[in-house]
């Protein structure tokens, strides 16, 4: 009745925190995500809590095989699209987040992936490491310059914001999409319509949540509006841009290259197309992963189970339970 699971093991004292608690926890040691199938058979077995990741199925099914013991699945990440939480919440358990633990470490990968993208860095780098690099030319590996250039932010929440602070550096016009213009401490950055956005932006990076809205947002016509030679990023879900109406664009239109620290599927096989484009950067959902991030994802998971355990209301719910 007190055991809390986590799926995956995590870096920093999350584990020593629920101890702490008077809360048992065990941590499931397999690397890859848990099945739909092996969810069940883990909350069939009592747990007053699992710990959740993004990839992690906690489907209707998982919830409606779960033991009346299980009071909260406390997800560690700030999305939770994986979590059915309109059918824990009929069964009066608790979905919470980690929101603001993350922000800067995925505003920070989603800049590093828009410096590598126009520079090409991969591809400089692969260049050096296959011996072909022979001498200093013109023409070597040119791209386009960030400063000064116009970039396009679509949704301009925590996440967004950070982003944009650190293009400020590079001088950049910014301009950004959410659902209504918002106040912001950056006077550089200006709302405009998404379709005004694609179609000025020299690069777009993606900051929307998944959401029936934005489940593949970004479309062939959207897609279609981009600049010739514009780079797409996207650190939000794989499934607000429409993959095969990407590799359309990037093979047969005029998108210039796109970095993805999501997919959709994810993760990618190894024979799945975008990889075997040279204009385009994959990386394996590493927008939370430093240290710091990644610990405190993991301690706030934790201190919202022990905010349950000891009958009261997550820190970080996403709603209300609904009484029975």
């Amino acid at each position: 009745m007190n055991q809390v699971l986590f799926t995956r093991k995590w870096p920093g004292n999350a584990v020593a925190l629920l101890q702490e608690a008077g809360l048992d926890v065990v941590e499931r040691p397999d690397f890859n995500a848990p099945t739909e199938d092996e969810l069940i058979s883990m909350v069939r077995k009592g747990p007053m809590a699992i710990v959740t990741t993004v990839e992690d199925p906690v489907t209707a099914s998982v919830i409606d095989e779960a033991d009346p013991s299980l009071k909260i699945v406390a997800q560690a990440g700030v999305g939770y699209d994986n979590v059915n939480v309109a059918a824990a919440a009929r069964r009066g358990i608790w979905t919470s987040n980690t929101p603001g633990v993350l922000d800067e470490a995925t505003a920070d990968l989603a800049f590093a992936l828009l410096c590598s993208l126009a520079r090409r860095i991969p591809q400089s780098d692969r260049y050096v490491r296959e011996g072909s690099w022979t001498c200093w030319h013109p023409s070597l590996f040119l791209g386009p310059e960030l400063y000064r250039a116009t970039v396009g932010i679509v949704g301009f929440g925590r996440i967004g914001k950070a982003f944009a602070r650190r293009c400020t550096g590079f001088d950049m016009n910014i301009l950004y999409t959410a659902k209504s213009e918002k106040e912001t401490a950056i006077p550089s950055a200006r709302w405009v319509p998404l379709e005004e956005l694609l179609s000025e932006s020299d690069f777009v990076s993606v900051h929307v949540p998944l959401s029936p809205s934005t489940d593949r947002m970004l479309n062939a016509a959207r897609l279609g509006l981009m600049k010739p030679g514009a780079l797409l990023i996207n650190t939000a879900r794989g499934r607000v841009v429409d993959t095969p109406a990407l590799i359309d664009a990037l093979v047969h239109g005029d998108l210039g290259g796109a970095a993805l620290d999501v997919t959709d599927p994810e993760p990618l096989p190894p024979d799945h197309p975008l990889l075997a484009l040279d204009n385009v950067i994959v990386t394996p959902h590493i927008g939370s992963a430093s240290t710091k991030a990644r610990t405190r994802m993991a301690e706030t998971a934790a201190r919202n189970v022990i905010a349950v355990a000891g009958g009261n209301r997550p820190p970080n719910a996403v709603r209300d339970v609904e009484t029975q």
